[in-house]
Formats: C-alpha cells, structure tokens, sequence
C-alpha cells in the first residue's frame, strides 16, 4: 500500500477535526448566550455594587 492509500486510511486526523467542531460550535453557543444575556448581568451587578457602596 502506498503512501496515498495509509493517508486515506488513517483517520486520526479526522477524529481531531471532529472535535475541533464540536469545540468551536461549543464556544459558539456559549458566546450566543452570554450576549443574550450581557444586559441582565450588567444590570445585577450595577444593583449589587450600589448595595454594597450604600452599606
């Protein structure tokens, strides 16, 4: 077999391709949510500090 028929068959590289997906549809998704959420939390942390400056 030669050196085109072991690189089709060797299939490491597409397992950590694979992940790599899996990772950056992760991390989009997270990002997706917090910018969803960045408001809220901005708002929670402005209460809180005013709470803890007022006290």
């Amino acid at each position: 077999m030669g050196l085109l028929g072991k690189f089709r068959l060797d299939e490491r590289g597409a397992t950590a391709i694979e992940y790599a997906l899996v990772v950056g549809l992760i991390s989009i998704a997270m990002v997706a949510a917090l910018n969803g959420m960045s408001d809220q939390l901005q708002t929670t942390f402005n209460n809180t500090s005013s709470v803890m400056a007022n006290n």
